[in-house]
């Protein structure tokens, strides 16, 4: 994975922070950080932020969240590496530290999921937290009027959101084409990258495909 070095932050100590394109998760203890929808909420907000560092105050206005809850879960994911010191000042005689995310993208490793893997639970208890991580905020979006699924105002154009969940049988190399199909799309959104177009939207994207093995089909 190539690794770039982050530029200091303007009147911060800076402490050397070295960052990557994409982190291949494949310890226990990183998926145990990742296995909590807050932890994955902060991660988001770094993210969402490029390279403007945040305080556990900023943090905390960012997600509605009560700031001495944030702390836990951000020496957590600063133990696991996932998030980085990228500067420190004095506040009224307080080291207030300013985090930034440690990667751009995170990938569970597929061994993680065999069989005989001791760190199979751990992590699909990520996949969970994940799947709560967007219900909680596809909530929240929905309350303060920011998601529509209906129709844009005089009928025309097309809804803001689109949702399918469906079950079907699939030959496997059918199952294969779609899988490799939509990898494809993946692939193609995460190399445009954002978009700096004035009416650019934020939009979410979750997408979770799997197939059963015979004989397990409930």
């Amino acid at each position: 994975m190539a690794e770039q070095k982050r530029e200091p932050v303007d009147g911060d100590e800076q402490l050397p922070t070295t960052w990557v394109k994409e982190r291949q998760v494949g310890d226990v203890a990183v998926l145990k950080a990742l296995a909590d929808p807050l932890r994955l909420a902060i991660l988001g907000a770094l993210k969402a932020a490029d390279d403007r560092p945040l305080t556990a105050k900023e943090l905390a206005a960012e997600l509605g969240e009560p700031q001495t809850k944030l702390y836990r879960h951000i020496k957590q994911l600063e133990k696991a590496g996932l998030i980085l010191v990228a500067g420190t000042r004095l506040v009224s005689g307080i080291v207030e530290s300013r985090y930034q995310a440690a990667q751009d993208s995170i990938r569970l490793a597929p061994e993680m999921f065999n069989a005989d893997s001791p760190a199979r639970f751990e992590a699909y208890d990520a996949m969970l937290a994940a799947l709560d991580r967007v219900r909680g905020e596809f909530r929240a979006h929905v309350a303060d009027g920011r998601l529509d699924f209906g129709h844009p105002q005089g009928g025309s154009g097309t809804p803001s959101g689109l949702f399918a969940d469906f079950s079907l049988r699939l030959e496997p190399e059918r199952l294969a084409r779609l899988q490799a199909r939509l990898k494809e799309l993946l692939d193609e959104l995460t190399a445009e990258g954002p978009s700096t177009a004035d009416d650019a939207v934020d939009v979410t994207l979750f997408t979770l495909l799997y197939g059963l093995r015979p004989g397990t089909e409930s």
